[in-house]
């Protein structure tokens, strides 16, 4: 695998690096001829393709999501969907899970989706992709999705998954703010050997980009001859992964292959045929040679940790050592991690094998792994194998054909569309066991795991392939290659019946009459302030980690139950990584709350005296205008997830910023903006100050209002004041408004 330094042009189907190349236009002309500039052109409204503003096709969201984004529109004057929004109910299908009964937000979603004119799509139906992939996409046209993993590009279709706050503009005919993105080109020639499956691509990709942030917040654009090779639902298992390497979106071209897959799904008028123009420029290139390829796996705690399966073997005391430093980091030394009582005369011992979800139920990879099984027995010892196909025409033609007899025989076991093991909500591995996984992450406690209760358990990615003749091997670590037989390729039967059946499409039609239903745990919003006119924040949080995941901002799990419930999901901020967060955060909120009542801040917040003496003497008159509340610093937060929890949890428990080096993602940024929080940025290596110290920003209002380049902060103690400076990155002029305003509510109160 080949990462080019500077840009590149691809001149009738083949690339070259900008000093070989002879193209017939210049580079601005030539970038027009991306698949993706002609996708963003037709969907932008500003006129402008510098200063992006599009408005999507359609929108889609999941039960984790889905209320607080209604929720939030709903407060800002929704009267219908203006475009198609599909509701799925793929990550709290279970009935209750940490304490409240899911199957209300079920209900809310059924009820909203036939008064504002929905698509309803039940639990164990499908996980939010495949039904995406089967019923949505479009060549051509735009996704827009509140689940990180909204990416179809395959399909021909540019896809993005953002915080819900992104979903609830569009449903108000508002656009998506972006620069034109930079296009990377991701060029594939040859062809995958046998054994080798989508999930090893991803990982040898995402290994290779994700540390270097060569795609970070770019289009991938997958090209080269390398694509004819690939099937339809090889395409999809790679591209799904694209989210790991922290891009923006993907595209592929398109051919005869996908318009099968249209053709399969009944919809062929739906196909186009996307390709780049005969010279066309790229900001970047990842060039592949796809027969290079070998079975991968992403060693716990980051899908980019990857390494060959042989690799592994060939060296496994040193590689487990490698991960052991690499935990230590991760789970902050709060619990010893080792996986080398796992290795067993010289062989890696895994209790668990799980191909799910959105990147690992689709048809293709479970009849890969039946092919491996058929005949064997993954045994009666510790291991395990659960396989969950993406959707139910999926399973049904799993019936049909024989595979899912086929993986039962084995003792596996075959479950419904769900998304519970990709986040920690089903098949949580026991107290110190290692799980092996199609799916999409893996970071720390992700797979539900309590670190604060002593338990820990950890998860490597890999290939249903792999996975598969790993249970061949009664959960010894096998690679799919050691695996000689051959595979059968199945051709999918594509069955639309239960979903005529079963999913409530109102064709686009609202009934205003339709009331709502609320179960108790379905709250409003807390009302949020404006941004005052002087800012003083306690720093209540300070994380070191090279990246912190949104994960472990707000926990995935069982803690999603609360989703619907602002105040009872904050309680669980930080849990995992900083447990007496939520206390420090409640504590020093009394002060704005006691502003807000019209009473003294200091007899809330005693210490306060102190600081506001300290305060009034540099800034006499200060304290009439003040905001109080909290901040947290890490040093690249943000990684995975779009859950916009993640900063809505801290907004409602008083926190008015982040302060970073670097944001890990664009959504994470946005989910702070659109929840009024100002995104900090601290150049590396300079920190004035540490947890409990209280930082003041005069003036804030009307930095932010005259879009200040650097802004001056304070760190308060006794002594005085001691100056720092942050900045705040680019920010639109709505963004500006939404943070003076408070939150996007706020912005669009009617």
């Amino acid at each position: 695998m080949k990462l080019y330094d500077s840009g590149v042009y691809m001149v009738n189907g083949k690339i070259a690096g900008e000093a070989q190349a002879q193209p017939s236009l210049n580079k601005e002309e030539a970038r027009k001829n991306t698949i993706a500039y002609g996708i963003l052109k037709e969907h932008n409204t500003s006129g402008n393709m510098e200063k992006l503003q599009i408005k999507f096709d359609k929108l889609t969201s999941h039960d984790i999501t889905f209320v607080g984004i209604i929720q939030t529109a709903r407060a800002s004057g929704l009267e219908r969907f203006p475009v198609p929004y599909v509701l799925t109910n793929c990550h709290n299908s279970l009935c209750a899970v940490g304490g409240t009964i899911n199957e209300d937000d079920h209900m809310f979603g059924l009820t909203c989706a036939k008064k504002y004119g929905g698509v309803y799509v039940p639990p164990h139906q499908a996980v939010i992709h495949q039904f995406a992939r089967e019923m949505l996409a479009c060549g051509g046209q735009m996704i827009l999705g509140s689940d990180s993993h909204t990416r179809y590009g395959a399909l021909g279709t540019m896809a993005v998954g953002e915080g819900g706050p992104e979903l609830v503009k569009q449903l108000l005919s508002q656009t998506y703010d972006i620069n034109m993105p930079q296009v990377v080109a991701v060029y594939l020639t040859g062809s995958p050997r046998p054994g080798v499956g989508p999930q090893d691509v991803a990982l040898a990709i995402i290994g290779k980009v994700f540390a270097n942030g060569y795609v970070k917040n770019k289009v991938m654009e997958f090209v080269g001859p390398g694509v004819a090779s690939l099937s339809a639902d090889f395409r999809i298992g790679i591209d799904v992964m694209t989210t790991e390497t922290t891009c923006l979106s993907s595209i592929w071209q398109t051919d005869e292959v996908i318009e099968e897959f249209y053709e399969i799904h009944g919809r062929k008028q739906d196909y186009k045929e996307l390709k780049p123009g005969e010279t066309a420029y790229y900001d970047g290139c990842v060039e592949i040679d796809l027969g290079e390829i070998k079975p991968m796996i992403a060693m716990p705690f980051h899908p980019s940790n990857t390494y060959t399966i042989d690799e592994l073997k060939a060296n496994l005391d040193d590689i487990l050592a490698e991960v052991e430093k690499k935990a230590a980091v991760s789970l902050d030394n709060k619990i010893p991690f080792t996986l080398r009582d796992k290795v067993i005369d010289g062989k890696l011992y895994v209790e668990q094998g799980i191909i799910a979800g959105c990147a690992g139920g689709g048809f293709e990879n479970i009849c890969a792994a039946a092919d491996i099984l058929r005949g064997r027995s993954i045994g009666s010892d510790a291991f395990t194998l659960s396989v969950y196909p993406a959707s139910t025409p999926i399973y049904m033609e799993l019936a049909k054909n024989g595979v899912l007899a086929d993986l039962l025989a084995t003792g596996a076991v075959v479950k419904t569309a769900f998304c519970g093991p990709c986040f920690g909500a089903g098949d949580t591995p026991a107290n110190n066991a290692f799980s092996i996984r199609h799916t999409t992450r893996n970071f720390p406690n992700r797979e539900g795991s309590k670190i604060q209760n002593g338990q820990i358990s950890s998860v490597a990615l890999m290939d249903a392939r792999s996975i598969a003749a790993t249970a061949a091997n009664k959960g010894f670590l096998t690679s799919a290659e050691e695996y000689e037989g051959e595979y059968k390729g199945q051709k999918y039967f594509f069955d639309s019946t239960i979903y005529e059946n079963r999913v409530f499409d109102s064709k686009g039609i609202a009934d205003p009459s339709v009331d709502i239903r609320f179960g108790p745990n379905i709250k409003d919003w807390p009302k949020m302030p404006p941004l005052s006119e002087n800012l003083l924040l306690k720093v209540v949080s300070e994380i070191h980690d090279p990246v912190t995941t949104t994960d472990e901002l707000i926990p995935s799990g069982e803690t999603s139950s609360y989703r619907s419930n602002p105040l009872g999901l904050a309680e669980f901020a930080l849990s995992r990584k900083d447990p007496a967060y939520v206390g420090r955060a409640k504590e020093i909120q009394k002060a704005e709350k006691a502003i807000e009542a019209g009473e003294d801040p200091v007899t809330a917040v005693p210490e306060l005296a102190v600081i506001l003496a300290a305060v009034g003497e540099a800034y006499p008159g200060a304290a009439e205008h003040l905001g109080i509340g909290s901040t947290i610093f890490a040093v690249k937060p943000g990684d995975g997830s779009a859950r916009e929890q993640a900063a809505s949890c801290q907004k409602v428990l008083g926190g008015w910023a982040n302060i970073a080096n670097e944001y890990a993602t664009k959504r994470y940024r946005s989910n702070l903006i659109n929840w009024g929080m100002l995104p900090f940025l601290i150049k590396e290596g300079e920190l004035p100050f540490a947890n409990g110290d209280y930082l003041f920003f005069p003036a804030i209002r009307q930095e932010v209002q005259e879009k200040a380049g650097v802004i001056k902060g304070y760190v308060v103690r006794k002594e005085g004041l001691k100056e720092f400076d942050v900045t705040l990155g680019e920010l639109t002029d709505d963004e500006r408004e939404i943070i003076l305003k408070g939150c996007l509510i706020n912005y669009n109160a009617v």
